[in-house]
């Protein structure tokens, strides 16, 4: 048994729904590795199609409720405990919607991704798009993490 394997050993039990929760808690601000849990069960053989689905499923979810939590915030909460001025932020939607929702597939980057999903919503970028894109580049990063993971299995 591998040190990820003790690690992760809750989840890799529970299968598929293993798989879900941890692609879920990946995609918040819990420090996550779900590509780790995702590689090692197609490595015990595990359907690589519903492997990948699962994963997309539980990771869209958990940036789309990340997304949920920015849209809840307020700007008196910002720039008081988070110390960001509404300047700054405008000037930063601005950019944000020169580029549209698009920027929802970089939400699949460790630690940014958190962010830009969170900020997202925030700035009430249009829902249907961001998750368009979101769930393209979660399916996107899984297809590649698996590909990966064959080419060393």
């Amino acid at each position: 048994m591998t040190i990820f394997e003790k690690k992760y050993m809750d989840f890799f039990e529970l299968g598929y729904f293993g798989l879900f929760l941890a692609s879920f808690l990946a995609s918040t601000v819990i420090p996550f590795s779900s590509e780790a849990l995702l590689g090692t069960m197609i490595y015990y053989k595990y359907d690589a199609f519903l492997c990948i689905s699962v994963a997309t499923f539980g990771n869209t979810l958990g940036s789309i409720t990340s997304y949920w939590l920015g849209y809840l915030g307020k700007w008196s909460i910002l720039e008081k405990y988070v110390g960001i001025k509404r300047e700054k932020i405008e000037k930063f939607h601005a950019k944000i919607e020169k580029r549209g929702s698009i920027i929802a597939l970089f939400t699949w980057l460790p630690i940014v991704g958190d962010l830009i999903s969170v900020a997202l919503g925030f700035l009430r970028v249009n829902f249907k798009s961001v998750l368009l894109f979101t769930f393209i580049g979660k399916l996107l990063r899984y297809i590649v993490t698996v590909y990966i993971t064959n080419l060393f299995i």
